[in-house]
């Protein structure tokens, strides 16, 4: 029977999933490192969500085969000691894009419409100062730009465009073709940046990304401008995030992410009132949890007994293990 370590808790279906095939799951809640080595030796595979697996901990797996992550990031992982091992990643990619598309128009309309301003006056018994309320906008025929046009942010494209929006897209390895096809225009990063009314971030975090909207980038941004960014922590640097929000450089920012999670509870953006935030959970909704259980279960079953009905789109480093 293989063995199967879940590394933080997953909804029930998954390991329901691993059991109708015969496989032996069990959940570590203590992520120390000492443990991790210790529980880990022996398993045929691990399901993860957002701890640390270092090589120093992948060392000690005599017979992993497969880290199948719940979810589509991977910068927990170290990658390349897996590839050094032969050792596969797999992530869900087809299980979140509807939630966190949801998410970023959640955050769009929040912002443009200062719910919480009009929300906070007729709480206040001042139903009849609306006047006092800030100027509110439409996503109608406005022009947003997505960073990154992959399953995400196609998923945001069809919504915004619901909006009868213009939707514009900065993604240097998706082609032409593949984005007009989905009734966008492709546009370079900085003419993308000065012209756009919302901006969303649908990118990984690496070398290229890191700080790629800072102060630079707020300055040449409208001042009406909504940027959200639910991917990873560090492609908006927080410093410039601040110093645009405080001077109103920009209307406001939603995050879902940051540079160090959690952030700190002295963090000065949370003394703002034109940002709304949330704890990385653009994806767990009910629907999309379920589906992130099932599909990281999928990939374990698949890729160590049944390769014939393996997703090989959700196998990371394919090529490497010459799949």
């Amino acid at each position: 029977m293989k063995k199967i370590a879940i590394i933080g808790s997953i909804h029930e279906d998954g390991i329901n999933y691993l059991n109708k095939n015969n496989f032996e799951s069990f959940e570590i809640d203590d992520l120390s490192k000492n443990n991790l080595i210790d529980q880990l030796r022996d398993v045929d595979g691990i399901i993860i969500r957002t701890a640390k697996l270092e090589s120093e901990i992948i060392n000690q797996c005599t017979k992993l085969k497969i880290v199948a992550r719940h979810g589509v990031g991977y910068d927990n992982i170290d990658i390349n000691f897996l590839n050094e091992k032969k050792i596969a990643l797999g992530v869900t990619s087809t299980s979140n894009a509807v939630s966190v598309a949801e998410q970023v128009i959640s955050f769009f309309l929040y912002l443009a419409k200062r719910i919480d301003k009009s929300d906070h006056l007729v709480k206040k018994g001042n139903f009849d100062q609306k006047h006092l309320l800030p100027n509110f906008f439409e996503m109608y025929q406005k022009k947003i730009l997505i960073l990154g046009f992959g399953r995400i942010g196609q998923a945001v494209a069809k919504r915004c465009l619901g909006f009868d929006s213009e939707v514009l897209v900065y993604d240097p390895f998706v082609q032409k073709e593949i984005i007009e096809n989905n009734h966008c225009k492709k546009i370079n990063f900085k003419d993308g940046i000065k012209i756009a009314d919302f901006i969303t971030i649908h990118m990984p975090l690496n070398q290229d990304t890191m700080d790629l909207i800072k102060k630079d980038e707020f300055i040449i941004m409208k001042e009406n401008c909504i940027l959200v960014n639910t991917a990873r922590g560090g492609i908006v640097n927080e410093t410039d995030l601040l110093w645009a929000l405080k001077n109103k450089k920009i209307r406001g920012a939603g995050l879902d992410v940051f540079k160090e999670e959690p952030p700190l509870k002295s963090s000065p953006l949370f003394q703002l009132d034109n940002i709304v935030l949330s704890p990385h959970n653009a994806a767990l909704t009910l629907e999309c949890r379920k589906r992130m259980a099932v599909e990281s279960a999928e990939n374990i079953v698949n890729f160590l007994v049944n390769k014939s009905e393996l997703n090989y789109n959700n196998i990371v480093n394919k090529e490497n293990l010459s799949l």
